[in-house]
């Protein structure tokens, strides 16, 4: 189950890889500046995960014009998720939970995805710029997105 709205968000530190290398993502960096949307999912290279993805790289501006950043966590390594980003032009922070850590602080993890081990579960959060949980959603099932319209509702009223 996912943590409450109104609770602190669980602070992290995970990886990130890209051109220039890896790089450390904090997500209390934000705090202060920015609201934050913190998308977990399952398994870069899937179809739901990939649709997602090139789905909110197409309107990355929209989150930029909500004063938002959006975070993608899985339990892939940045590798992994690197060359997804780069074969699917995903513009999306991804940063890696390969240790599930950050997944289970959130109430996400999955426990059996497909026979193949633990995973992220696909969830959504805001978090705002006092680092509070303004929204709060894991989906019914891994195949099922999260609600957009719902997310950019709540961070139109954040701004």
């Amino acid at each position: 189950m996912p943590i409450a709205i109104g609770t602190q968000a669980p602070d992290f530190t995970l990886k990130s890889k890209d051109a220039n290398g890896l790089k450390d993502v904090t997500l209390s960096a934000n705090f202060g500046k920015k609201n934050t949307v913190i998308l977990f999912f399952p398994l870069a290279f899937t179809g739901v995960c990939t649709q997602e993805f090139c789905d909110v790289t197409q309107g990355i501006s929209s989150y930029a014009g909500l004063d938002a950043e959006v975070i993608g966590v899985s339990v892939d390594s940045p590798f992994a998720q690197e060359a997804w980003a780069q074969q699917k032009n995903i513009t999306v922070t991804l940063v890696s939970d390969l240790d599930k850590k950050t997944t289970e602080a959130y109430g996400v993890l999955f426990p059996g995805l497909a026979g193949i081990g633990a995973t992220s579960a696909r969830a959504a959060f805001i978090v705002d710029k006092a680092g509070v949980v303004q929204y709060a959603e894991q989906t019914p099932t891994p195949k099922d997105l999260p609600n957009f319209a719902a997310i950019q509702a709540k961070l139109a009223e954040l701004k």
